[in-house]
């Protein structure tokens, strides 16, 4: 019997569904997709035309809708039109279902008006928790945790605490560890699931629990809370505000989900780009986001070409220098977008101390001086090699050295000065580095050259 790998098995689950679909049979239909995997249905829901979807609604409840909706990753304009396309009170139900911080973030792609009518329809409960995590500013710990987790005292028995367990798992987001909270709601300990289990009915929750709770203040950067989360190696982060009241939880779900957001970010700025994650099908949307940047470095660029300018004396009277200014300059921006790189990874995982930071500065400059010292020496050999000119083999080699130098250290630095200051230190762009360090090291070589002009003229 043949085996199919699973991207035929896919193609086979998608003609059966879609066959369900067009020959409206419902029960098959329900049977073959409730059998999938939430991922593999939210891919059958994402590929399907607005005639199949509006099928798929009158199939299935609100609820089975919502097991598969949190999975998918839309931009903001697919979601206004996929909530469009349902009627509104399904679409209110169906963000009911939704664990509350997915339905928070699905909500903040809405504007405040359609937002404020799906909770005006939905049931009260759901639109009071909703509302509570909607206030909280994006990108912090507050508006990425959910208040669906399970809570119990210290003051009492863990027979007791596995009934609350056992009656509240079925809506709770993870079960794995319970929060243990005093009467006032401060957070007091934690315990794991295997710990209730393996413990003794009649013992206190007090005596076996955790005190030593690992915790972030609802205010704090998601970025912080996923550093946590991979420092003690967490499946649910507690979320407490300044007086330790516990607020919500934040899984591990969604810190990937965090996790990816932030690389996204980090790597749209280097390359100088608005948002690398958005595939925009309209590419003046596409040129619009991309052009600020771009003009920003055209100024930069007209600024070394009048640079160069400046030294066309020396360029008329030795023009074999203008052969060497892409190569040199070529040289420094790639070696200052690798320190770059180098000293923004290490920032975003949070790896740099003080200290090492200036290990870093040290490090990347002897790297500058030792690749551009090997750099120079082949320059000097093949230009002699080439143009029998050992003097000016002496200018450009030594002027790869410089450059590299230079270029290497503002790469490092950079990025340093700006998380000083509190701006991303991503910003500092690769584009933006490269241009900068074009500059310089136009500077250095046309500087040398006229410096020494009388021994490259013969």
């Amino acid at each position: 019997m043949l085996e199919i790998n699973q991207e035929e098995q896919e193609q086979l689950n998608e003609e059966l569904l879609l066959e369900a679909l067009h020959q409206e049979n419902i029960m098959e239909f329900r049977e073959e997709f409730l059998n999938l995997h939430p991922y593999d249905q939210a891919k059958f829901y994402y590929k399907a035309d607005h005639e199949d979807r509006l099928k798929i609604y009158q199939y299935l409840s609100p609820k089975e809708v919502a097991d598969f909706y949190e999975v998918l990753d839309l931009e903001d304009d697919e979601n206004k039109d996929i909530l469009a396309e349902m009627e509104p009170q399904y679409a209110a139900d169906m963000l009911s279902f939704m664990y509350t911080d997915n339905a928070v973030d699905v909500l903040n792609t809405l504007d405040k008006l359609q937002a404020t009518s799906y909770l005006t329809i939905m049931n009260k409960e759901s639109a009071q928790e909703i509302k509570d995590l909607l206030h909280y500013e994006e990108s912090t710990a507050g508006s990425i945790m959910t208040t669906e987790y399970i809570a119990i005292s210290a003051n009492q028995t863990v027979r007791s605490a596995m009934h609350i367990l056992k009656n509240e798992a079925p809506t709770a987001e993870t079960i794995y560890y319970v929060f243990v909270i005093d009467d006032d709601r401060r957070l007091v300990g934690v315990i794991s699931l295997r710990d209730l289990i393996i413990s003794n009915d009649d013992t206190m929750i007090s005596e076996v629990m955790s005190s030593r709770v690992v915790s972030i203040t609802v205010d704090a950067d998601q970025e912080e809370a996923a550093k946590q989360m991979r420092d003690y190696d967490l499946l649910a982060l507690p979320v407490v505000d300044f007086q330790n009241h516990l607020l919500g939880i934040i899984t591990v779900d969604d810190i990937i989900d965090v996790i990816d957001e932030e690389a996204s970010d980090d790597y749209s700025k280097l390359a100088a780009v608005m948002d690398v994650d958005t595939l925009d099908k309209n590419p003046l949307s596409a040129a619009k986001k991309r052009l600020p940047w771009l003009i920003i470095l055209l100024f930069l660029g007209m600024f070394t070409a009048s640079l160069i300018g400046r030294f066309e004396d020396t360029l008329n009277q030795v023009s074999i220098l203008a052969v060497f200014i892409p190569l040199i300059a070529g040289m420094a921006g790639n070696t200052g977008t690798q320190a770059l790189a180098v000293a923004v990874r290490g920032i975003a995982t949070g790896e740099l101390s003080e200290e090492s930071k200036w290990k870093m500065v040290l490090r990347e400059g002897g790297t500058g001086l030792i690749t551009g010292s090997i750099c120079g020496v082949l320059v000097v050999v093949v230009v002699y090699l080439w143009k029998g000119e050992l003097f000016l083999g002496f200018l450009v080699g030594f002027s790869i050295l410089a450059s590299l130098f230079v270029a290497t250290l503002a790469g490092t630095l950079v990025p340093i000065l700006m998380h000083k200051l509190k701006i991303d230190p991503a910003v500092a762009s690769g584009p933006f580095i490269t241009t900068m360090n074009d500059l310089t090291s136009i500077l250095i070589y046309f500087g040398l050259a006229t410096m020494f002009m009388n021994y490259l003229i013969h």
